[in-house]
């Protein structure tokens, strides 16, 4: 064999370097652009003046929020509520619908339904991006507790149907109905939620993410980072909305706190909501006072800044 010459070697050596250079980088959310946080939460401000609540949340640093409270039968209020918050450019993220969609009482079942359905018609008369529940429980006593057959065959269907009869109601064109993911119930987490994705077989239905409520082992709670990547690869062109709030070990069990006082990987957490093609709302939820809300809104803010990620 003829010994490769040193011209040559280097030659071939460089071809080899400049294709490494040009190949290209796997996307990820570090590595691809973002868009500006819409960050929201709830206001205290007295007023059910669309205009100064619509101010109230710019006030606060706020380009994302929940709906005022309105009847969904009131054109002139739902009105004067778009044309205030879209004045601001602030998005109308979330309308609740807390009930149980599972309650063993027939009646009160079919009453919760109606209602689940009338706060989707308001979610897309107010121009709201989703209306959001939890699935249900079977726990007789507590309308969101933990019970054995909340991650049955029988609870996955009995929810599908719920979410197509909701759907089907209101046949929204823009507005989306989601469930919000638990760690007592299904969906409780992404593998399940796109099961339900499938199953419902709408376009009206959505995902909302709040990451808090599935780190509900050590395995998640240990590797949430690993968990928020995952949870946002299979559902991310589905997200429509998601919750701000933070998990720490206490006393052998996990507890509820809020953004900056737990172990989430915040950092993660912001980069992936901010990497989807789609505009996705982060709101605060579940704190008490306007103090605690300001601590948890800087936190969240300083973490964007430190991320590079700008407000909305």
């Amino acid at each position: 064999m003829n010994p490769v010459s040193r011209r040559a070697f280097l030659r071939s050596s460089a071809i080899l370097s400049g294709s490494l250079l040009t190949t290209p980088s796997i996307v990820t959310p570090d590595t691809i652009s973002r868009k500006p946080l819409r960050l929201g939460g709830p206001i205290f401000l007295k007023s059910d003046d669309p205009e100064e609540l619509a101010r109230e949340h710019r006030r606060l640093n706020y380009s994302s929020a929940y709906v005022p409270a309105v009847d969904f039968k009131d054109s002139t209020k739902i009105n004067a509520i778009r044309k205030a918050f879209a004045g601001q450019n602030v998005i109308i993220a979330e309308v609740g619908a807390w009930v149980n969609m599972l309650d063993q009482d027939a009646e009160k079942r079919r009453k919760n339904l109606n209602y689940v359905t009338e706060r989707l018609a308001l979610a897309e008369a107010v121009g709201a991006l989703t209306c959001v529940n939890i699935g249900g429980s079977y726990n007789p006593k507590q309308w969101d507790g933990p019970d054995t057959r909340n991650l049955t065959r029988e609870y996955f269907d009995a929810t599908v149907e719920n979410c197509r009869k909701v759907i089907d109601g209101v046949k929204p064109k823009k507005a989306r109905f989601a469930l919000e993911m638990m760690g007592w119930s299904l969906p409780d987490g992404p593998e399940s939620y796109l099961k339900f994705i499938k199953a419902i077989d709408r376009p009206a239905f959505g995902a909302h993410i709040d990451i808090a409520n599935i780190i509900n082992s050590p395995a998640r709670y240990y590797n949430n980072t690993a968990l928020i990547n995952e949870t946002f690869r299979l559902l991310g062109r589905w997200i429509v909305s998601s919750h701000a709030k933070d998990v720490y070990g206490k006393d052998g069990h996990f507890a509820e706190t809020m953004p900056g006082r737990g172990e989430m990987d915040y950092g993660t957490y912001l980069r992936n909501v901010t990497a989807l093609p789609q505009e996705v709302p982060l709101l605060l939820e579940h704190l008490r006072t306007p103090e605690e809300y300001d601590e948890a809104r800087q936190f969240v803010i300083n973490r964007a800044v430190k991320a590079q990620i700008s407000l909305a």
